[in-house]
């Protein structure tokens, strides 16, 4: 209900303003628990049903979450929590109260009462009462309103402050909204007998692509545009960023059993020389670094057979008990039937309207995002190094920092690995195999984060990136930053990775590894 809403109601009711009740005041009157409280008019903007929300880490326990009100991210704030009052679910007469208070707030409470007028001589001033009871939460009472004898006017400001004592959730935080890289200093010396593969699995066989070649992963539109009289293997095209994808199932380009997609299937997307197409997969693994020596050509009776000319070599991981097939982007967009249906997407620009208001790149920002439960984060690509499997077993260091889950050997060099949930207050989860450990380089030290799995790399236009409200002080350092997608109901909040450590954790870690 807006404002103005608000207003039309009470002027129904007859209770509105006229110049004999110049003196009044409006009030809101809502109930949280067995207690009448009310609020005055002035900053109400409206009231809502209780939204879906995403949690915040790092929060105050009243912090229900983010939700996305109209594009706009805002914060909502439990009261029976503040109250200290047991929680129960939302029902049909709950609603939020949405404030400003030098920005929106959502406050939940149990049930709104009604609108009311209320004249001076009703208003009780705090400072009559504040020697007999706690006053530091109320601006005042009202006297004999809405068939209640006492109604608490509540102070929002000085509950908000009370709450959230470190911070300044009155006032959006400023924070900068340009990429985040990691400087020179903290890269690191790229070698040139390296090779670095985002790999991926189809039909229970492992291949790698070039990371360079990548320009991003991304999940299976719900529609995909057919291609008439187009080969097999080419499933259609999608939109994605004002041109039209063609789209390539790598299961039938190889004769491999087809399947149908599920929530692990990805569209790896493949750019070269300008051109671009979208690989379907079963799912995207991790990022590779595969010393040259590892990588072979392929053998010579594979090599001259035509259904294998995509694939330039091997790779033999793990003393060879792991074999990476190298799928060359070159070659594949090469492949005739794919030339054509690129050709035929070339005439046929369209607008994709989803996640970029621009194409150009210096108005984008690329992410990767991963999940921890239900919740999307994202971290700028070029500060993740690269993405592993988290091992079977990892070494557990004596004396080593509680926040330090073990170490595990990366191609010869110790790596201190960190479970992202209890970093962020989350409760712990079994092993599985779709988790995945996401090395940073912070400060020079190379660390690993288990995360529950890796979702997809996304480019996302500025325009859509805004200062995350600042919540508690950890948590502003953070996640300062939040993508708001309110066409595809998401919000990803921006981790900065240079602050997943303090200094003393890093000096810790330093001598673990």
């Amino acid at each position: 209900m807006s404002l103005s809403n608000l207003k039309t109601a009470l002027a129904a009711t007859g209770e509105g303003e006229d110049d004999g009740l110049a003196s009044s005041r409006q009030f809101v009157t809502f109930t949280v628990g067995s207690d009448v409280f009310a609020v005055e008019m002035q900053p109400v903007q409206e009231i809502i049903r209780v939204p879906e929300v995403v949690r915040v880490p790092l929060t105050p326990p009243s912090l229900n979450g983010l939700a996305n009100l109209r594009g706009n991210v805002l914060p909502i704030i439990c009261l029976r929590t503040l109250f200290n009052l047991e929680q129960r679910e939302a029902d049909d007469a709950t609603r939020a109260l949405v404030l400003n208070l030098g920005q929106p707030l959502g406050f939940v409470v149990d049930r709104v009462a009604s609108v009311i007028m209320v004249e001076e001589e009703q208003i009780e001033p705090v400072s009559n009462v504040q020697t007999t009871i706690n006053t530091s939460l109320l601006t005042g009472l009202l006297k004999q309103v809405g068939g209640h004898e006492l109604v608490m006017i509540i102070d929002f400001a000085a509950l908000i402050q009370g709450s959230f004592s470190e911070n300044s959730l009155l006032q959006r935080v400023a924070s900068n909204a340009g990429v985040l890289t990691l400087g020179d200093e903290e890269a690191d010396d790229e070698t040139s007998d390296e090779l670095q593969l985002v790999s991926f699995t189809v039909a229970e066989q492992e291949y790698g692509i070039a990371i360079d070649d990548v320009q991003e992963i991304v999940q299976i539109p719900e529609h995909i545009v057919s291609v008439p009289k187009s080969a097999s293997h080419v499933r259609g095209v999608m939109t994605l960023r004002q041109r039209l994808l063609p789209l390539v199932s790598l299961r039938e380009m190889f004769c491999l059993p087809g399947q149908a997609t599920d929530e692990r299937s990805r569209i790896l997307v493949v750019s070269l020389a300008g051109m671009s197409v979208g690989i379907i997969l079963d799912s995207v693994n991790e990022v590779l670094r595969v010393p040259a020596a590892q990588v072979e050509p392929m053998p010579p009776m594979l090599a001259r057979d035509q259904a294998m000319a995509e694939l330039t070599g091997l790779c033999r991981l793990n003393d060879g008990k792991r074999l990476v097939s190298v799928v060359s982007a070159e070659r594949l967009l090469q492949h005739q039937s794919v030339q054509r249906v690129l050709n035929e997407t070339d005439k046929e620009p369209s607008v994709d309207e989803d996640l970029m208001d621009s194409a150009e790149t210096d108005d984008e920002e690329q992410l990767v995002v991963f999940r921890l439960g239900n919740e999307e984060f994202g971290v700028p690509i070029d500060s993740v190094q690269e993405i592993v499997r988290v091992p079977e077993n990892l070494t557990h260091v004596p004396k080593a920092p509680e926040f330090v889950e073990g170490v595990m050997n990366l191609r010869g060099v110790v790596l201190p690995v960190i479970d992202q949930r209890r970093r962020f207050g989350l409760p712990s989860i079994e092993s599985n195999d779709r988790q995945r450990i996401m090395v940073f380089v912070i400060n020079e030290m190379r660390t690993g984060f288990i995360v529950d799995s890796v979702a997809e790399v996304l480019k996302i236009s500025r325009s859509l990136i805004e200062p995350a409200p600042s919540l508690s002080s950890e948590q502003q350092r953070l996640f300062g930053r939040v993508a708001n997608l309110p066409k595809h109901k998401r919000m990803i909040q921006l981790v900065e990775p240079r602050q997943l450590l303090a200094d003393g954790e890093l000096d810790a870690l330093a001598r673990v590894a």
